[in-house]
């Protein structure tokens, strides 16, 4: 087959991540895989690196322009993104016998003006994918009925050596490492994470919070929040970081404190590396920490976040046994072949259904 991915996104994220996830496994499959990306951005970048056919292309109408002209070319369009869908949905009408497909990587609600004009872009998918039943639901709540195939990990060896360079910058010496891999975006909501570990830190010194991700909308405010509470010593905003996988060999608990999340796979790499989790139940993560595979809370409650961090450091086998639970999980549930062979099964079905 002859597969193009396309997310235009800028920075990178989950959802690139495990675009470039999807290409190698596609490869290593055997399949000519191909992807299309905005221009001088870190998934253009690693495709490149990894010798894959990249497509560039700077404004978001331009997808529009390529896949005018070249959707014929493959036998799968495949869309990463919602941004993506809308430029593939427009020139659907002219990619002949080529399927599109679409993988929904969110569960935000669909705004009821904007309800129509979503559907009627999603229907123009020959298939439809979501990563978790939280992403599922918006399209099934419309009518639709997506196939559910999850996020996945892929295991990598850790650079030691960059672990270590970040231990030297933030002079952890001895001290236990919180932290968290989210951009300073609303959605992500860093004030009740800030909020949280300043309760937790009147009850202990013995730790520091680094906060890996993007600045965002919410940096201003995360800024002011640590210096009201006093927490410049200890909440680091660390900025956006290569190669995030190799630093969570520093942490003793990884945290997230989203509104929304359709899955989350920065806590699929926690899980992969025995690290335990504190987590708001929002969306999809409510699904990955069930079955007490890690320590749930209500989204926007910074006192329950403190109380679950507080719990997870002074019962560390209680942690452990949890983090244990959540590394087979990820090695039954989130497996990079199971996604590759559940994926590539539906787009064999897709190109014979037509010719």
């Amino acid at each position: 087959m002859k597969i193009l991915q396309v997310n235009f996104e800028k920075g990178w994220r989950g959802g690139e991540r495990q675009t470039l996830y999807c290409m190698r496994a596609f490869r290593e499959a055997g399949h000519e895989v191909s992807l299309l990306a905005r221009h001088d951005q870190p998934l253009a970048h690693a495709a490149q690196q990894e010798h894959f056919t990249v497509v560039t292309r700077q404004r978001p109408f331009e997808q529009g322009a390529f896949l005018l002209q070249h959707a014929r070319d493959f036998d799968i369009v495949h869309v990463q993104t919602a941004g993506s869908l809308t430029w593939a949905a427009l020139t659907r009408p002219f990619f002949g016998k080529t399927r599109l497909v679409f993988t929904r990587r969110t569960s935000l609600p669909v705004k009821r003006q904007r309800q129509w004009r979503t559907l009627r872009k999603w229907r123009k998918a020959d298939l439809f994918v979501a990563i978790s039943r939280m992403a599922a639901s918006e399209p099934r709540r419309l009518g639709l009925d997506p196939i559910l195939i999850s996020s996945a990990i892929e295991p990598r060896q850790i650079n030691t050596a960059h672990a270590q360079q970040v231990r030297d910058e933030f002079a952890i010496g001895d001290k236990k490492v919180l932290a968290t891999s989210a951009a300073l975006v609303s959605v992500k909501d860093p004030l009740t994470l800030i909020r949280a570990i300043a309760r937790l830190h009147q009850q202990r010194q013995d730790f520091i919070f680094l906060h890996f991700g993007a600045e965002g909308d919410c940096s201003d405010q995360a800024r002011a929040l640590i210096r009201e509470h006093g927490l410049q010593q200890v909440y680091h905003l660390a900025g956006f970081r290569q190669n995030i996988e190799d630093l969570y060999s520093l942490f003793d608990i990884f945290v997230m404190a989203s509104r929304e999340e359709a899955l989350g796979s920065s806590v699929l790499d926690a899980f992969a590396l025995h690290i335990p989790v504190v987590s708001t139940n929002a969306g999809g993560l409510a699904e990955l920490l069930d079955d007490e595979r890690g320590y749930l809370c209500e989204t926007g409650n910074d006192e329950q976040m403190a109380a679950a961090l507080q719990q997870a450091l002074t019962n560390p086998a209680q942690a452990n046994a949890r983090a244990d639970k959540a590394w087979q999980y990820v090695q039954d549930e989130h497996d990079i072949g199971r996604m590759s062979a559940r994926y590539l099964a539906q787009f064999e079905r897709l190109i014979s259904q037509a010719r």
